[in-house]
Parts: C-alpha cells; sequence; structure tokens
C-alpha cells in the first residue's frame, strides 16, 4: 500500500466515532479461563501497582498475585509458586500437562449458566480470554500451535459461549495476547525488561497471531478486540484495524497493541488503577473481582471486593467517562465460585433498582462532590437529568450535597426508595442545575 494511500485509511480510522453501545454499557465482564484454572495458586500479596511501587517489579514476578501467571511464576527458581508446584505435583511435572486436565473439565462446561449469571449481575457486554500467555486457544483453531499438539480447547468454547451471550441480549469481545505466548517465548519474566524482550518479535508468530486475530474475528464478529501486552512490531495494524471495522462495523479496539502511541485506539485501559478525573477519552477499568483475574485457591473474602466497594466503584468509573471491564475466574469445569456469583449477582440487583443512574449516561461538568456530612457523591447526567450516585446507604433526614443548589421549580426523585439497606442510592435531579 502507498504511503498516502495508508495515511489516508489512518486518518478514517482516529476520525470513526466511537459506537455509541460502548460509551452505554458502562459494565462488563473479562473471563480468565485456561489450563491454568487447575493448579489455581498464586500469592495474594496485593495490588500489583502498590506491590511494585513498594518493593520493585522483581519482587512482584517472583511472588506474582496472579494465577494465570503461573507457567512464568513456576519457571522462577527462588519462587514460592514453584516450591508449592514441586512439593504439590513433583518437580519433573510440565505445565504442558494441565492442558488435558483443563479440557476434560471443560466437557461439564454449561456456557447458558455463564450467560444467565451475566445478564442477571446488569452486564452488557462479555470479553472472553480467547487466549492468554501460556498459549492455550479456548477454541480448535484453524492454526494451531506449532510447538505443542493439541494445545487447544476440543470443544468451541469462544463460539459456544458467544451464542449464549447473544441470546441473552449481551454483547461479546474477545480477549487475545497478542504481545505475550510462552509456548514461542518462554521466558521467564522477571521484570519489565525481560517482559519486552519476551513479546516474540519472529515472522513466524506474527504470521500466528494475525491468522488468530483473522479467525476470531472471521468467525466470531467480536464487538471488542481487546489485545493484551503488545504486538510483533512488523504488524501492520492499520490494515488489520480497518479490516475488523469492515467486518464489524461497530466494533471498538483498546490500546494495548503498541507500548506508548499506537496508531490508534477506541479505549484506554488502565488495570486496577482508576483515575482521580474524568479522562476525555473514553477508558475502562479492568481488574478482578479479587487481587487477580483467574482463579486463585488462596483467595478469601478479604482479598475480595465486597458490595459496597464495588458498587461504589462502578459508580466512581462510570461518572469519570469510563467502563468497569470485571475479571471473573472459573473452575476448571466452568463453575463460577460461590463468592464471585454472590458479589456479581448483589451488583445486578443494584442495579436493577439505580440502573438508570448508570446505563447510557454521560459525564457531568465535574465527576465528584460531598454531601454536607462527608459522604461521598459522584455525578452523571442524561438529557436534561442529572444523576447524585450517594456512596453510603440512604438516610431519612435531610440530605444536602455542598455546591449543588436547588432552584425551587426542580423535581428531586430517589431511586430506589424502598431499600434502605442499598450500599449507594441515587437521585435523579430534573432539570440538572446550571453550570
Amino acid at each position: 500500500m502507498a504511503d498516502q494511500d495508508r495515511e489516508a485509511l489512518l486518518q478514517a480510522l482516529r476520525a470513526r466515532a466511537l459506537p455509541a453501545w460502548f460509551d452505554d454499557a458502562k459494565l462488563g465482564v473479562l473471563p480468565h479461563w485456561g489450563p491454568s484454572a487447575v493448579p489455581a495458586w498464586a500469592e495474594p500479596i496485593g495490588n500489583f501497582h502498590e506491590v511494585a511501587k513498594a518493593h520493585g517489579w522483581e519482587y512482584w514476578f517472583r511472588h506474582d498475585a496472579y494465577p494465570e501467571w503461573y507457567w512464568n511464576t513456576i519457571r522462577i527458581e527462588d519462587s514460592p509458586a514453584r516450591a508449592w508446584h514441586e512439593e504439590t505435583f513433583g518437580k519433573d511435572f510440565a505445565y504442558e500437562r494441565f492442558g488435558p486436565m483443563f479440557d476434560e473439565a471443560t466437557q461439564r462446561f454449561r456456557p447458558e449458566a455463564w450467560a444467565q449469571l451475566f445478564a442477571d449481575a446488569g452486564v452488557r457486554y462479555v470479553v472472553l480470554v480467547s487466549k492468554h500467555h501460556d498459549g492455550w486457544t479456548l477454541w480448535p483453531s484453524a492454526t494451531p500451535n506449532p510447538f505443542i499438539p493439541g494445545w487447544h480447547a476440543t470443544r468451541d468454547l469462544v463460539g459456544e459461549l458467544g451464542a449464549a451471550v447473544r441470546a441473552r441480549g449481551l454483547r461479546y469481545g474477545l480477549y487475545y495476547s497478542g504481545g505475550l505466548d510462552w509456548t514461542f517465548e518462554p521466558g521467564p519474566i522477571r521484570d519489565v525488561p525481560s517482559l519486552v524482550k519476551c513479546i516474540p518479535q519472529s515472522a513466524q508468530y506474527l504470521a500466528y497471531a494475525n491468522a488468530h486475530w483473522r479467525e476470531l474475528i472471521a468467525r466470531y464478529a467480536p464487538c471488542v478486540m481487546w489485545n493484551d501486552i503488545g504486538y510483533p512490531r512488523e504488524a501492520d495494524l492499520v490494515q488489520l484495524f480497518a479490516d475488523y471495522y469492515a467486518a464489524v462495523p461497530d466494533g471498538v479496539v483498546n490500546d494495548r497493541f503498541v507500548f506508548g502511541k499506537q496508531p490508534h485506539l477506541d479505549f484506554n485501559t488502565p488495570e486496577y488503577s482508576a483515575s482521580g478525573e474524568a479522562y476525555p477519552r473514553k477508558w475502562e477499568l479492568t481488574r478482578g473481582l479479587g487481587l487477580a483475574f483467574g482463579y486463585n485457591r488462596n483467595e478469601t473474602p478479604a482479598h475480595t471486593l465486597s458490595l459496597p466497594e464495588l458498587v461504589h466503584l462502578l459508580c466512581d468509573v462510570v461518572s469519570k467517562n469510563g467502563n468497569l471491564l470485571l475479571g471473573v475466574g472459573p473452575l476448571p469445569d466452568g463453575s463460577i465460585p460461590a463468592l464471585q456469583r454472590e458479589r456479581l449477582l448483589g451488583l445486578g440487583r443494584w442495579l436493577a433498582a439505580c440502573g438508570e443512574a448508570i446505563y447510557g449516561t454521560r459525564p457531568w461538568r465535574r465527576a465528584a462532590g460531598v454531601t454536607s456530612d462527608g459522604t461521598p457523591v459522584r455525578f452523571t447526567r442524561k438529557g436534561s437529568a442529572l444523576y447524585a450516585l450517594v456512596l453510603g446507604p440512604p438516610s431519612t433526614g435531610r440530605l444536602e450535597i455542598e455546591g449543588l443548589p436547588i432552584a425551587p421549580s426542580t423535581r428531586v426523585t430517589r431511586l430506589a426508595e424502598n431499600d434502605p439497606g442499598s450500599p449507594a442510592f441515587a437521585l435523579r435531579i430534573d432539570p440538572a442545575p446550571a453550570a
């Protein structure tokens, strides 16, 4: 393609408006599911930003709290994960042996149960991890792994879940680890420089990753292209994105194909780190219900967001022009742990009562406020209405929000009026106060 034609194509991508469905949806889930769910072991040491800041990246990778990184962690000689692995499975037990174990368990998976749970939780879009860093694919690809025969699900888990999710009116996107694949570059990753070095740059891997993305697009038409940890440098991302939009006109692309300035993206994806203010560009906070995305046998309720914390997080993110993408970690057979189910269903009940103040809203002129008694408030708007999301239980007394003058003609309606135990409540203010 001539440089002039490529520049015209790039400008067309950048001029493309964000599809309204993504801005309206506000809540998605990211199921992390693969062979690492068999050992399901990691140290729940904390938020990776805080751990790395306090102890450094080498400490983080040696004690990695993400069980989906298990294969990398057990390759680090002095890691507790390696000690546990050898004690539990034996020194000569290769990670690859978890693949058939996982595949056997997935024969009991019921995609309709996931779809129903997510719908009941108030989720509007699902982004399934189709391939994580261990290279296992959740569909029997026409481009199989060249190093480990049969390194894929025998069921088309990607397709089955997509059909179940869409049957309930939810959108369906796909995550793909384009930057890391430990079957091509095994590492181990011990720090940030070795992470960057571990991104395969061979022509073989570029062809492999491109073939997978194009197959996923052709077979499943994902509403989101959610790539992770970079992509081979020689990739023609402009053409890949243009072909994707031609196949899925209302699709969206995340920001993780390139470390640094990506030629085009629809939204940013901070991980376990929300913004203090509203971003002008659409963004999506991605994090697990606990300290990791995949299932970790060592996590307890103390490591998991409580229902009030989860509701307050959603309100905060939405007020600042974001969506919340929650990691869900199923067991090998597809069952979702009871604690995760409880949190999701609790969030769904709150959204059933107060979702009017979340779905389809846009940021107001300021995101945050406070009541006269110190309770935090978050603001959203829709049409001529302002919503004040009060991040505390309802009270029967007078409520005053500092710096929010209300004219005598203003109508104020409380959503979920009959739910005194709610972790937050919403006020609809018609019309919104003038700026």
